[in-house]
């Protein structure tokens, strides 16, 4: 089934040049834009966007891929829907049809009749691709073990925006077009791992004369003992983690003192969404090593190509379709995607090895919509099973647990509570005092959510011991 990796590369590689083309009139394409439904929206958005651009490029991937392995389109699945409503209110199904007229005919609706413009997408729809061989070997792979994740415009915020003279810090760019993906991931439909996956960056490059883009694809597959990946040639009964062109790792980040923590660094990129208490701890397990960027599958491929260790997101507001195809790629590198809260939860019941990779074919239960399809452990994006030991150590408090980590005149507190849940409390601080109350505010705040165990945590007593000279302070404590 190697021919299937090249038939993804293909039509991502055509959906590159469509999501390019709907982006160079900028009158045009005003009229592309439409809100998403209720059911479609991403919740960290207080509105979320589609854009023809999204549901021409997800429909041409299903028809090109469809076409050539006749029912696998059954199981291509995408974020957007394939409504769209033109200016006169007009509902319509937007698809690839047999003739390029036809499309084109279909588009014009979509675009209140503006047949020029309906034209050059239906061109560009119909267009034959060619691309290199691209040298995996082959590969067996039944075909109806396959199912398809496809998110035909990642990060459409800053798609819409078309920001072009964005600037990179150590080669990550924190906004601009550079940011916006395409993102095609394959997963085995019975146990839901990832197989294969192609990551186009349409933008990655502007001609700085002809003002035009140009993009870049990677491609991974790891499936059984095969590791094949564009970064690196065709690999086979291998054990990837100990490639030497993976991103080198730190050792295992220790117990101790401050001073251990800030001997170990490892670098990562977030979400400027992240939370507070996450951002501030990573913030001093990676000192200046902290990148923010837009776009999950931007973030990932920071990852894929080393720029970072790691990505780190503590939220549920990523979903399937984002990291199946940045996930395959990752395994096929020796790294791979955890279910972050899944994780810390195993560590905390004392299973330090076993890590919990995301999967692909099930839903979440009672959910609905866009939802359904969530990662709602928030995830660890990594290239070295070092760094997510790394980021599970710091973030699950086995790292000097219990601490107060004092660094920029910064508290740290961590605390293990009854619930099996680790509480991060950060302030400012300037003497014992403030943070004595720091910590009797989050006591108060333990007691006012009513859990089941919230007494019993209440009942426990924190005792602080006094200042050392070098200004670290010690906590001990019966919980």
């Amino acid at each position: 089934m190697s021919d299937v990796i090249a038939a993804l590369v293909h039509a991502s590689e055509k959906a590159a040049k469509i999501a390019r083309a709907c982006r160079l009139e900028k009158s045009l394409f005003g009229l592309l834009i439409e809100e998403k439904k209720e059911g479609e929206k991403n919740k960290k958005f207080v509105t979320d966007f589609k854009t023809l651009a999204d549901v021409l490029v997800q429909e041409v991937i299903k028809h090109d891929v469809g076409k050539q392995f006749p029912g696998i389109e059954n199981n291509i699945f995408g974020e957007e829907s394939n409504e769209f409503m033109n200016g006169l209110g007009e509902k319509i199904n937007v698809k690839v049809c047999e003739t390029e007229q036809e499309t084109a005919k279909l588009l014009s609706k979509v675009l209140d009749g503006n047949m020029e413009a309906a034209e050059v997408l239906a061109r560009t729809a119909h267009q034959n691709i060619v691309i290199p061989d691209l040298d995996t070997g082959r590969i067996d792979i039944p075909q109806d073990r396959l199912g398809v994740w496809v998110d035909p415009i990642d990060s459409t915020f800053q798609y819409i925006k078309g920001i072009s003279d964005s600037k990179p810090n150590n080669n990550i760019y924190s906004h601009g077009l550079q940011c916006v993906t395409i993102l095609i991931g394959v997963y085995d439909l019975h146990s839901g791992t990832p197989i294969m996956g192609v990551l186009n960056q349409p933008f990655a490059v502007q001609d700085p004369e002809t003002q035009r883009w140009s993009g870049q694809y990677y491609w991974g597959i790891s499936y059984g003992t095969t590791n094949v990946c564009s970064l690196r040639p065709h690999s086979k009964n291998r054990d990837v983690s100990s490639e030497s062109n993976s991103v080198p790792a730190p050792h295992h980040l220790k117990k101790g003192s401050a001073t251990d923590l800030e001997e170990e660094r490892f670098s990562a990129v977030l979400s400027t969404g992240e939370t507070v208490c996450v951002k501030t701890l990573l913030k001093g397990a990676c000192g200046g090593n902290i990148h923010y960027a837009s776009g999950a599958g931007y973030k990932s491929l920071c990852v894929v190509l080393g720029f970072v260790d790691v990505y780190v997101f503590s939220e549920d507001t990523t979903f399937k379709w984002d990291c199946c195809s940045p996930h395959a790629i990752l395994k096929s590198l020796g790294g791979g995607m955890a279910d972050l809260k899944e994780c810390l939860r195993r560590r905390q019941d004392g299973n330090l090895e076993d890590c919990s990779e995301l999967v692909y074919n099930a839903p979440v239960q009672d959910a609905k919509g866009a939802d359904r399809w969530a990662n709602k452990g928030g995830l660890v994006a990594y290239r070295s099973h070092k760094h997510l030991d790394a980021v599970l150590n710091l973030l699950s408090g086995q790292i000097n647990s219990p601490a107060i980590v004092a660094q920029n005149r910064r508290l740290v507190v961590i605390l293990n509570v009854p619930s099996n849940k680790t509480i991060f409390s950060i302030c400012k601080i300037k003497s014992l005092i403030k943070a004595w109350r720091a910590m009797t505010e989050l006591l108060f705040c333990q007691k006012t959510k009513k859990s089941k165990k919230g007494s019993m945590f209440w009942q426990s007593l924190l005792t602080l011991c006094p200042w050392n000279k070098s200004l670290s302070p010690q906590l001990s404590h019966p919980l």
